[in-house]
């Protein structure tokens, strides 16, 4: 690992644009803003520890106007002819990306992202997500059956009965996000969301939600009518609480760690609210003894992105790297390289490939677990200790641990930072054991030269996706998870499908 020479705070994004003096945000409810009772709480630059902005301390009162504002609207908006509301979000996905040279600075500052990520994985994914959803609403909504026969009976009499499967707006959708792509994350539930018919109310991650708070004018002045798009922000669970438990949400749709997805999901069970859960997930890479030449260079830089893309804050990241034992040694020395050769520095300097992770609490987790590892019987062989440089900041080194087995801590649980372990196999059979044995099943990976061997070990796998010698993502495929990586699948028409109920309709012929 190499750290760029500390310039100090002068680097980040605050101090880059000085007449940007920290704004206190109201909540967006109802087409405008909305003073929070409560007051405000500090968003704090992960790279530099400056104030980026505050956001409102929202409360249940907070919630239920932004629910009742969601409710007035929405069904005017799902009687809209489907080509309006293709426009306006097509409009939404146009000046994302126009203003996008504006809204960098602050997502980049919330977040601690990489100005290559903040750049070009944040913004553009989120106009993107609106674009995609603006042709969505234009996708039928309606199944013809074919006519049946039916005998007559003491309910009805018999004849051809004609039918139809139509797809209907679930209602107002609750909308909770993780902090590591704010705005992807919410776009990738709201979009869709939309294009069905529905409202939403947003309630952001606590540590970044600004820049969601910005998307409030923005969509307003795409056309969205008021009331459609709602935030509510607080620095604790009693908004998103006072969210899953009001009675006119219809629908629960939440990114973020299973343990909080578990609640989520059994206080929005008792009201039997709809729900979309896309929870953590502990990535497995099998690199398989036919892994070579380019095989074996894409599995290498697939296992570190891990450590390069957001400072391993992913759920799909190849957290766990499963090698045979014939390349185990060959493979971890290239891993060892390739993490010490890694810049880890303030992410507003262009050549930083590691940025902070989110928090001094997210930085103390990961490191406690290293020191678990360690504990255990692992051997720490790149990073565990905490950077001196830069000297602001919540900087977890890359990290890489071998002599892991697959009982341990390390290897079990998402740590949600640059951090990979690595364990061997000996066979397909025990490679698909390990990967299968933790809670999660979210994203794993295969990494061979026969991709029909790929395939059919793919088949095996507990896991809601799977990538053959790529980490890259299909944007059509539907995304979940299996086991406790969460419930449902969303992404292409998979999306419109998880923000609509199924309706069937009956005729006589």
């Amino acid at each position: 690992m190499t750290t760029e020479p500390s310039t100090g705070p002068a680097t980040s994004t605050a101090a880059a644009d000085p007449a940007r003096k920290p704004r206190a945000y109201p909540h967006w409810i109802g087409g405008g803003w909305h003073q929070p009772a409560r007051g405000h709480y500090p968003i704090t630059d992960p790279a530099t520890e400056q104030l980026v902005g505050e956001a409102p301390e929202g409360d249940a009162a907070d919630v239920d106007t932004a629910v009742r504002a969601a409710r007035a609207a929405q069904e005017a908006w799902a009687a809209t002819d489907p080509r309006e509301r293709s426009r306006v979000l097509e409009r939404i996905a146009e000046l994302l990306t126009e203003r996008a040279p504006a809204l960098v600075p602050l997502l980049q500052a919330e977040t601690g992202a990489t100005l290559k990520v903040a750049r070009g994985m944040q913004l553009p994914t989120a106009a993107d997500r609106f674009r995609r959803y603006a042709r969505g609403a234009l996708e039928p909504d309606t199944v013809p059956l074919p006519p049946q026969p039916v005998g007559p009976s003491a309910l009805a009499p018999g004849g051809l009965i004609g039918a139809a499967a139509v797809r209907r707006p679930v209602g107002v959708v609750g909308c909770i996000t993780s902090y590591n792509f704010p705005v992807v994350n919410l776009a990738g539930k709201v979009a869709p969301a939309l294009a069905m018919g529905n409202a939403v109310v947003c309630k952001p991650a606590p540590q970044d939600p600004l820049s969601c708070l910005e998307l409030g004018p923005l969509l307003k002045e795409a056309g969205l009518p008021d009331g459609l798009y709602n935030v509510v922000t607080g620095s604790g669970p009693g908004p998103g609480e006072a969210l899953v438990a009001h009675p006119d949400i219809d629908m629960i749709s939440f990114t973020g760690s299973t343990s909080v997805g578990k609640e989520i999901a059994g206080n929005a069970g008792r009201g039997m609210k709809r729900t979309l859960m896309e929870l953590g997930g502990k990535g497995a890479a099998l690199v398989l003894d036919d892994a070579v030449g380019r095989t074996r260079e894409a599995a290498l830089g697939s296992v570190a992105s891990t450590w390069a893309f957001h400072s391993g804050q992913i759920c799909t990241a190849p957290t766990r790297v499963l090698v045979h034992d014939s390349l185990h040694d060959e493979f971890v020395t290239a891993l060892s390289r390739y993490a010490s050769a890694l810049t880890l520095g303030y992410p507003t300097n262009e050549r930083t490939v590691v940025g902070p992770v989110i928090s001094a609490a997210q930085r103390d987790r990961v490191e406690a677990h290293i020191a678990g590892a360690r504990e255990q019987g692992a051997t720490v062989l790149v990073g565990g200790e905490r950077p001196t440089e830069p000297p602001t900041g919540f900087y977890v080194a890359p990290t890489l641990i071998t002599g892991v087995t697959p009982k341990m801590t390390v290897a079990r649980e998402e740590l949600f930072g640059p951090v990979v372990v690595v364990l061997p196999f000996a066979d397909d059979d025990e490679a698909v054991h390990i990967a299968n044995s933790t809670p999660y099943g979210l994203y794993d990976y295969v990494f061979s030269g026969d991709a029909g061997r790929a395939w059919r070990l793919a088949g095996r796998l507990r896991s809601g996706n799977v990538g053959i010698n790529t980490v890259q993502r299909h944007p059509e495929t539907p995304f979940g998870g299996f086991k406790e990586s969460g419930v449902g699948r969303d992404g292409g028409s998979f999306g419109l499908h998880a923000y609509s109920e199924l309706q069937s309709i009956v005729w006589p012929s």
